[in-house]
């Protein structure tokens, strides 16, 4: 209403932007048919990413269009003669060039070779787009004995692929198109390049899983004589050997999961992704052919069932080690509580055979003590005697002796009362 001031506009939360454009983070770019993708995988860390960024800002620079912002994750570009998607993930970038079809042989990997490659390769995909009168001839060119072929897009169009890598090291996948248009066959080839893309860094966690087997199959080993060494009580040093042996056992097996734990989680994070993307090509089964989900659960469940075998091996094995430690940690404190009983008793021995010394030396230095006392109480009497000063020495002697003796005693008996003086007291 006129004369009404303006609302106020809410404060945004700092990370709504952020939140709002993951949506739109990876959109399908719409491709024409026909068309050839060649598509490049590579593992890099972070400070290879950084250079790789670095090197596609170089690169579109010399092709005259912009670069990508500093801390891109992806970047597409489209010059004359072809376009290049780029995109940065957790561990690895992927390079995908839409090329003019008809390119094959060394011009494939001259493609590869105009950027530098950023790290370890991994991944060569070579996708041809074609239109239904080119099917028979491409699809002829892959391998018939490991060929799956299903109807995706609702039928709308044909995907192919043998999963094999040719003479140049690319999987070759093939794509006729029936009826999709431009943005779902471009949504469709990303999803199929994603597949084999997820596909291949799904793998990487069976190589792991082998490394670690022989690992884990020795500590099962030591361990079920470990046990053993526990059940049959063979004393306290067999038991603290033992206990070593354990606790190695554990070293090994905590760095051995240290260092595999992100590759199994890793791989169980992409193989919900090429699950993610089967379902999203909506593959219907040909007549003759084998799907891609089911072409690749038989070859993927195997790879997926041995990591999370060796994961919940090794996860089982850290916590046996753990309880076999604590029941050998428990012996060995008993042991060590029972030769403590037996050394306070010893103490307690030697403590009373002391006392009893301590007695019998303070009663000797008393009888001393008072012999001493009243040989000087005779010396000085004697003298006395003689000038007829004093009684005979024998009566006075008679008399301090006791007199003495019990002064010895009483003097003695409070000096071991006293409490020791602190050192450094004054």
């Amino acid at each position: 209403m006129d004369g009404c001031p303006a609302p106020p506009t809410p404060q945004a939360h700092a990370l709504r932007s952020v939140v709002l454009e993951e949506a739109h983070a990876r959109p399908f770019e719409p491709v024409s048919t026909p068309g050839r993708f060649l598509h490049f995988g590579y593992l890099t860390d972070a400070a290879q990413a950084d250079e790789d960024l670095a090197a596609l800002a170089a690169f579109c620079r010399t092709q005259g269009v912009p670069p990508p912002p500093s801390g891109a994750r992806r970047h597409s570009v489209r010059c004359a003669d072809f376009a290049l998607r780029w995109e940065q993930h957790t561990e690895f970038t992927t390079y995908t060039w839409e090329i003019p079809r008809g390119r094959d042989g060394p011009d494939r990997l001259a493609w590869c070779a105009r950027l530098p490659q950023p790290g370890p390769h991994l991944i060569s995909v070579d996708l041809e787009l074609v239109l239904e009168g080119d099917r028979d001839a491409v699809i002829a060119r892959l391998d018939p004995t490991s060929l799956a072929l299903s109807r995706v897009g609702g039928g709308a169009a044909e995907a192919a692929s043998d999963f094999r890598a040719d003479g140049d090291g690319f999987v070759r996948q093939v794509v006729v198109n029936r009826g999709l248009s431009a943005g779902a066959a471009g949504a469709l080839v990303q999803r199929l390049l994603e597949l084999e893309s997820y596909r291949v860094l799904a793998t990487l966690g069976l190589p792991e899983a082998q490394r670690r087997q022989p690992s884990i199959n020795a500590i099962e080993q030591e361990l079920a004589l470990v046990v053993d060494t526990v059940a049959r009580d063979d004393g306290f040093a067999v038991a603290e050997s033992a206990l070593r042996r354990l606790t190695a056992m554990a070293a090994e097996l905590e760095a051995g999961a240290a260092a595999s734990q992100y590759r199994f989680a890793a791989t169980r994070a992409y193989f919900e992704i090429v699950e993610g993307r089967l379902e999203a090509i909506e593959e219907q089964a040909a007549p003759g052919h084998s799907t891609f989900a089911r072409f690749l659960s038989r070859r993927l469940a195997p790879a997926k069932r041995t990591c999370r075998a060796i994961e919940a091996r090794q996860e089982n094995l850290s916590e046996r080690v753990s309880r076999a430690a604590q029941l050998l940690r428990t012996r060995v404190e008993m042991e060590l509580a029972s030769q403590n009983r037996d050394l306070l008793a010893a103490m307690n021995e030697r403590a009373r055979q002391q006392l009893h010394l301590q007695q019998t030396v303070e009663g000797l230095s008393a009888a001393a003590i008072s012999y001493y006392v009243i040989g000087l109480i005779g010396y000085f009497v004697k003298p006395l005697h003689a000038q007829g000063l004093a009684p005979a020495p024998e009566i006075i002697l008679a008399v301090a002796t006791p007199i003495v003796v019990i002064a010895c005693l009483v003097g003695l008996s409070r000096l071991r009362r006293q409490p020791p003086t602190p050192a450094g007291a004054p």
